[in-house]
């Protein structure tokens, strides 16, 4: 969005960031935020927070690649600051599925949601190696490891992606998710 650290971006008077921590915080015992600007003011918000150890900011693997040492729990859950409607369910539905995957991702009916994850914290050396070699592609890096989907059908509004400035603004005002969600069309390995 221009170059805008979408944390702080308002809706419904509410930075996303502090949304995201209102509907995550019942579902998970620890929270680090990924953040490469504004460090200080996220810190405010009383939750660990790590930066990308790779230079130009490569992606979302390198935020969590990061995030990893700073988690004592076998399961990591990765979400996205710009979701900011993500189910007040999610993390029970996915942890339901996790039996032998190393990875469990949400699919919302429509779309395999990439970013929104239950990830072993064991894979951490990995993801590190992945990112070394040139790696970035968080379904590249998935398909190293056994993962699989869980189903969110007919959700697909809680899985939106507030991308452009248009979609944020159009969200701000309605106060409720816009029709349709981006994300990947591919299907998923089980």
């Amino acid at each position: 969005m221009g170059g805008v650290d979408k944390g702080w971006l308002s809706l419904d008077g509410e930075p996303l960031v502090e949304r995201a921590l209102r509907r995550l915080a019942p579902q998970v015992d620890r929270i680090v935020i990924s953040a490469n600007r504004h460090v200080d003011d996220y810190r405010r918000l009383g939750h660990a927070v790590a930066t990308d150890s790779l230079p130009d900011y490569p992606g979302p693997l390198t935020g969590l690649s990061s995030a990893l040492p700073l988690v004592s729990t076998p399961w990591v859950l990765l979400t996205p600051v710009d979701m900011p409607w993500l189910p007040s369910d999610l993390v029970p539905r996915l942890s339901s599925s996790m039996g032998e995957a190393d990875v469990v991702v949400a699919h919302d009916g429509q779309r395999l949601q990439p970013l929104v994850a239950l990830i072993r914290s064991s894979l951490h050396e990995d993801l590190a190696e992945w990112l070394e070699a040139g790696g970035g592609k968080v379904i590249g890096w998935y398909d190293r490891h056994r993962w699989c989907r869980v189903e969110f059908s007919n959700r697909e509004a809680e899985f939106t992606n507030l991308n452009t400035p248009q979609e944020h603004e159009w969200a701000d005002r309605a106060g409720k998710a816009p029709t349709g969600s981006s994300g990947c069309d591919r299907e998923t390995r089980r």
